[in-house]
This record gives structure tokens, sequence and C-alpha cells, in this order.
């Protein structure tokens, strides 16, 4: 029985030709230049990311040494002597860390004439009654260290936030000769000029709100390391400039602008977000936001890894619903760090990067390291400067724990991209758009402050 051939030879033979010759050498020889040409092409694609991450980090170590000369600048520049009347309006959720100590110092503000307005959504709430313990027996009011108070009952609303709901309830009770608006967060502690430094920003007729923002201090934990790491990445981005954005803890507006512009009605009747929307109509009438770094108020928090990445991905899905804009700019920012630092390890891990090319790589990402690193000890330097009496030690977070915060943030801002709940203080929300806003469900009062204990 003949042999058999291939269907080549045998056609080859059939037509008296010779068979072709087939080196397989040459089939490996094509696949590891195909690879080469693909390995080179990743690496010039790293490079130039690379390259532009760092100088987008070079660019915010500027923009952070900026940051740090604006806050030196204020805190030693003398304050306005404007200080009218005013109403500071504090919506109350739960019994926070701190709450006697934070409510203590909103009612010893060194300020001539101001009062309080605390609001809650129920009085069955267990801050409801520790408030009205609180405030029964205090001094008359408008004498020294004595402003007014008021205790105000909100109950709820199905179409807005239940923060901005008691913010709405709070503004009616405020008294008639409030020329200044002020509004805080009872989790945060204010310092003695706190209310004086906010109002005065408003005696430049150009600045439509002044506003603060709020700076967490690591404290004895790892996550709550990571959240004032994570935080301060977002404060620094204030400063002397037309791009802040309001922080509902800490920001004043005249009364007659708030009438004015319509915020009641017009911006708060339908949100869950109660500074991006005073933003935005401050934005629509051409106003300007001023930054007062002396109202950096301080917080402090310890929790669970799973709550601060529930709480960090909450705020920017609230960016992503109200200021779409800043999303997209964060997501590419993102994008942009965690991909080049990615592809530069894989490039550096190929089996046919030269030492060279491993050098150059390595080189970059180490710069891009240590200028993320100086940032972060500017931010040390500001929590130092600024909290020097409350700062009780470690941090050194702020830099050295730099390097974990884009990646969370990566995390954060992609989650945004695809989630429109949100719950917040024991209240699930769907935030539909920016002037719609549905309750899914909320969590007994009781059975809140169990879980917040």
């Amino acid at each position: 029985m003949p042999k058999s051939r291939g269907v080549g030879t045998a056609l080859a033979s059939r037509r008296g030709q010779r068979a072709p010759m087939v080196h397989c050498s040459s089939v490996p020889r094509f696949t590891l230049n195909q690879a080469y040409g693909g390995n080179l092409l990743m690496l010039w694609v790293s490079f130039l990311a690379g390259m532009l991450l760092a100088l987008q980090s070079a660019w915010a170590l500027v923009d952070g040494i900026r940051f740090l000369r604006f806050v030196r600048k204020r805190r030693t520049a003398p304050l306005e002597t404007f200080s009218p009347f005013a109403a500071v309006v504090i919506p109350c959720k739960g019994v926070d860390a701190g709450f006697e100590q934070n409510l203590g110092r909103f009612l010893n503000q060194d300020y001539p004439n101001y009062q309080v307005v605390f609001v809650v959504a129920t009085a069955q709430e267990l801050i409801y009654r520790k408030l009205l313990a609180k405030l029964e027996g205090r001094p008359a009011p408008n004498t020294i260290g004595s402003p007014k108070t008021t205790l105000v009952v909100a109950g709820h609303a199905e179409g807005r936030g239940e923060k901005v709901n008691n913010l709405l309830c709070g503004i009616k009770s405020v008294d008639r000769a409030a020329q200044v608006f002020v509004f805080a967060d009872i989790d945060a502690a204010p310092s003695p000029d706190w209310l004086r430094s906010l109002v005065a920003s408003l005696a430049d007729t150009e600045v439509t709100v002044s506003t603060g923002f709020r700076w967490y201090l690591p404290g004895k934990g790892f996550v709550s390391r990571l959240r004032a790491a994570w935080d301060a990445s977002i404060a620094t981005r204030m400063g002397d400039h037309d791009h802040n954005f309001a922080w509902g803890g800490s920001m004043a507006i005249r009364a007659t602008d708030f009438h004015r512009m319509g915020v009641a009605h017009k911006y708060w009747a339908n949100t869950a977000s109660d500074d991006y929307a005073l933003t935005r109509a401050v934005r629509d009438v051409g106003g300007k936001i001023g930054f007062e770094p002396r109202c950096l108020v301080a917080s402090r928090e310890e929790s669970s890894l799973r709550e601060f990445l529930r709480w960090s991905t909450r705020q920017i899905i609230i960016t992503r619903v109200y200021a779409s804009h800043l999303w997209r700019l964060g997501l590419a920012a993102y994008l942009l760090y965690c991909g080049a630092f990615t592809l530069g390890l894989i490039v550096m891990a190929l089996p046919r990067t030269t030492v060279i090319h491993r050098g150059v790589e390595a080189t970059i990402l180490l710069l891009i390291l240590l200028l993320g690193a100086a940032k972060g000890h500017i931010r040390t330097l500001v929590a130092r400067e600024n909290f020097a009496s409350e700062l009780s030690g470690h941090s050194s977070c702020y830099w050295l724990l730099s390097p974990l915060v884009p990646w969370i943030m990566l995390g954060n801002f992609v989650v945004a991209g695809f989630a429109r709940r949100i719950k917040w203080r024991g209240t699930e929300y769907e935030l539909v758009s920016k002037d719609e806003v549905r309750v899914i469900s909320r969590t007994n009062p009781w059975e809140f402050d169990r879980r917040s204990s």
C-alpha cells in the first residue's frame, strides 16, 4: 500500500511541478517579531501616558503650593468688621462622636449677635431629646456668649432629601432681623472665630456665598486615616479662584441674595444636595463663591472599611448627579493615573523589555509617587498649622496613604457612573435627576439611633 502524501505534494505531482518547501522556522520568527513590535508599541504608549501623568501630578503640586500660600495668607490677614445679625441653621440627625463638644462650640462663637436654629425630622429621635436637654436652662439670649436658640421639628418630605427639608423648615423659624443665613453640620467642630470669619467674607459685595470645607483629622484606626487622606484631596482643590463650590457644612449667604435667587423654591424644593444646588444657583446668576480657609472645620470619624467605601461612593454619586462635569473630569483624571500606572508595571514585567526601558518606566512611576507624596505633605502642613491643638498624631497619613487614594477614587467614580441610589442617615434615595428625588425607604428613628450608637 503506497504511503499517503500531503495534499500540496499530490497536486504538485499531478501538474508536473515541484512541491513548495515550507520552512517551519519562519513561523516562530514571524510571531516573535510581531510580539516585539507589540511590545514596542506598548512601551511608547506607556511612556507617553506616564509623562502626561507626571505633568498632571506636577501641576497638582503647584496647585497645592498655591493652596498652602492662600491658607497662610488668609490666616494672618485681619478680619473685616462686617458682623450683621446672622442666623445659623443646623440640621441634625443621629448623635455623632463629639456631639456635646461641637454643640458647645456653635453656642459660644466669638460673634456679637446671632441665632442658632437646630432642626430635626421627628421628636422621636435621640438627638432631639439631647438637644432639648442641653438648650433648656441656658442664659438669656443676646448676652455675651449666649445666642438665641430655637429647636424645630421639620417632619418628612417625599420629594427632597431630609437634610434639605430640615434646612427649609429651619429658615422659616429664623428671626426676621437676620441679614445673613449660615448653614452648618453638627458633626463638625468650628473654631471660636468660625462664624465671624465666614460672615466677614461677605463684606466683599462680589462674593455671593462664603464657604469653608471639612477637614478630616486622622484617628486611631487605619480607615480613619484613609478617610482623612481621601477627603483632603478634595479640600485642597478650593482656593483663590472662580471654581470653588459651596460646602453645606460651612457656608453663608446674605438673606437678600438667598431670596432674590429663589433658592428655597427653585433650587432646594426637589433636591437631596443643599450645597451643589446652592452652587448652581450662584452660577446661574453669575455670582462668586469665596473660599475662606479660616472656616475649615475639623471632623474625625472611625468606621469600618465597608462603611468608608459606602460613604465615599455616596459623595461621588451625588457629584455625578448634581455636577456631572466634575464627575467626568475626575473620572478622566483617575483613569489616566491608574491606567498609566498599570501599563507601566505591565511593561516592566514583560520579558522582552530591556533594562534601559525598565529603568525609564521605574523612574517615571517613582517621580509620580514622589509628586503625589509632596502634595500630601502640603496637606500635612495645612493640618498641623490649622488644627495644631486637635491633631493627635498620625498626620503623616496625608502623604503616606496618598498612593492609595487614586485607586479608591477610581472605584468611586466608576460605580457612580452606574448607580443612582444612595443611603444617607438612614434614608434611601433614588437621585433621578438634579430636580427629582424619590424616597425609597426610611429607617425608624429608634433603629437608626441604635445602629449609630
